[in-house]
């Protein structure tokens, strides 16, 4: 799949707290400071998160405080809607199928999984807007032209989806007809229309009804321009999140590229009094960024700024989490203060330390990663990986039974079916079995050139390495089921494998996988767990276990 960057060419071991109690006496040992001042992390600085659904790491401490990220694993490009006293949340689904999960929350802290927005992408998804215009919902898509996107006419095509309530249900992709350009950002003027804005200082006016253009696009404003010596991946103006506050229009921008260099991506801002300029820039820009690879989370950007329940503000963005690039970039949450000149200032410092929670009532964080296969969990927990329209019907949930239907030679063209996750360490087990001419398997997955795992085919067990077949002759026996479980802990993954679930036997070969990241092959995902199903056949998936370690 195209990686965002090459598009844009074209235009630590984790601890955890075992309970509130237990969070709030190991944070103040670890001597927390949530005044937000900046403060870096030490040799021998471990952070200590809160622990929620099988052990996964939360960012609620249970004492007032909170601990960074609020959605672990990759959860990158966040868009985020103030309604009232609900916010809701999604992110860049890339590759997956379905995509664009809704996520809810009363207290931005703490959120659960609402529903899935796109049943049927139609390329690569890069970063959305959502946005509510009298009383209807919308969210303002960016679709990359992927190898099966047939019916995309440009490498960038901006589409909307609209729905009568963030629940649903969501209507079918509609065609802006505005190509070439990403990240959309919706606002109203003070004229009263409302406007797109993208990447590179580009913006157009839509019809009223928001579902097409009503104008050509124009060059509305240039982003801020950092001192050329800094160390950045490049200059990429991207991402830009507007809202109004106090007679300004208020322009929160990404400039520094979103992943290379620690010091790369940064939170950039401008305002004017009039939706059609001129713009002012931010005196004390960046707003926020890395100043040190020392620092706990890299490249901060694409953020949006948000009032909270208790009318403190916040802005919420991704980064990388430093030594865990294979989490992807994650979800966090930084407190702001308004000024008297009328602009903000970042006060959480490098975010290794807790802050105070905003005010709002906490819903439960999460859910769980294991799954029976009761119900249909497809989009929610599971995504296929490059989903060609219809390839969803490759596969059946239900009596306790994933069966995936195979395709391709591999991992690399096969049925390939991921999931998510934040934890730094963490244990991941299933049961399979084979039916037909099928290789089938358990993963992790970062894309198709790049994974890792075991498969069998009856005969024999193939082991997967760097995004390829090993010549290791691992001597499992030969079988048409077999339950496979794989560890990740510090970087290291360690195979095991078992006839019964009972007796395991470790695999000969373990693999240390930091370098399983975006900055190694120019895509910007995720190490995730993933099943997969090749050749002729299926693939029936039971009894899929997920545990954090410690």
């Amino acid at each position: 799949m195209e990686s965002r960057r090459t598009a844009m060419k074209l235009t630590l071991a984790g601890a955890f707290v075992a309970s509130p109690a237990v969070a709030r006496d190991a944070g103040s040992k670890a001597g927390a400071d949530c005044s937000g001042g900046a403060s870096g992390i030490t040799p021998g600085d471990s952070p200590l998160w809160a622990r929620g659904i099988e052990g996964q790491r939360i960012a609620d401490l249970g004492d007032g405080r909170y601990l960074n990220p609020i959605l672990c694993g990759d959860y990158a490009d966040p868009s985020v809607l103030k309604d009232g006293d609900d916010y809701y949340m999604t992110h860049s689904s890339f590759d997956s199928a379905p995509g664009l999960l809704i996520w809810h929350s009363r207290d931005l802290v703490n959120w659960r999984p609402l529903t899935i927005a796109l049943a049927k992408p139609l390329g690569t998804v890069f970063a959305v807007d959502i946005a509510k215009h009298d009383g209807r919902y919308f969210i303002y898509i960016p679709f990359m032209k992927a190898p099966w996107s047939t019916d995309l006419a440009n490498f960038a095509n901006t589409y909307v989806i609209h729905a009568p309530s963030m629940a649903g249900p969501w209507s079918d992709p509609i065609d802006m007809k505005v190509g070439g350009l990403i990240d959309p950002g919706h606002v109203v003027g003070e004229d009263g229309h409302r406007y797109l804005f993208f990447n590179d200082g580009k913006r157009v006016r839509l019809t009223a009804d928001g579902l097409a253009t009503a104008g050509p696009v124009e060059t509305a404003y240039e982003a801020w321009r950092y001192p050329d010596d800094w160390i950045t991946e490049a200059y990429s103006p991207e991402g830009p999140k507007l809202f109004r506050r106090e007679g300004y229009f208020y322009l929160v921008n990404a400039v520094g590229g979103t992943s290379g260099p620690a010091t790369g991506h940064m939170i950039v801002a401008a305002r004017s009094r009039s939706i059609h300029g001129p713009w002012e820039n931010c005196p004390h820009n960046p707003v926020q960024r890395t100043l040190s690879p020392a620092e706990m989370w890299w490249s901060r950007g694409h953020a949006t700024c948000v009032e909270a329940p208790d009318r403190q503000w916040f802005m919420i963005y991704h980064g990388y989490e430093s030594g865990y690039h294979t989490l992807g970039r994650q979800t966090l949450l930084e407190p702001i203060e308004w000024t008297a000149d009328g602009w903000f200032r970042a006060k959480g410092g490098d975010l290794s330390k807790p802050l105070r929670k905003p005010g709002g009532t906490a819903l439960v964080h999460g859910m769980p990663h294991s799954d029976r296969f009761t119900e249909n969990r497809l989009g929610t927990l599971w995504s296929l990986y490059g989903g060609i329209p219809g390839e969803t019907n490759r596969i059946a949930i239900g009596g306790g039974v994933l069966e995936l239907k195979a395709k391709g030679k591999g991992p690399s063209d096969g049925a390939v079916l991921t999931q998510q996750v934040g934890d730094r360490a963490y244990e991941v087990t299933v049961e399979l079995e084979l039916v037909g001419a099928a290789t089938g398997g358990l993963l992790l997955f970062f894309d198709d050139r790049l994974f890792l795992g075991m498969g069998i085919d009856g005969n024999r067990m193939a082991t997967y390495r760097g995004g390829k077949a090993s010549y290791w002759p691992e001597p499992a026996p030969p079988t048409r089921r077999l339950h496979m479980r794989i560890t990740n802990q510090g970087q290291i993954v360690t195979y095991y494998y078992s006839l019964d679930g009972k007796a395991w036997t470790r695999h000969g070969v373990r693999s240390e996988v930091s370098g399983y990241n975006a900055n190694t092959v120019d895509n910007l995902l995720s190490l995730r767990p993933a099943l997969f199903a090749a050749g002729e056949g299926s693939v029936k998936f039971r009894n899929f276990a997920y545990r954090a370690l410690s």
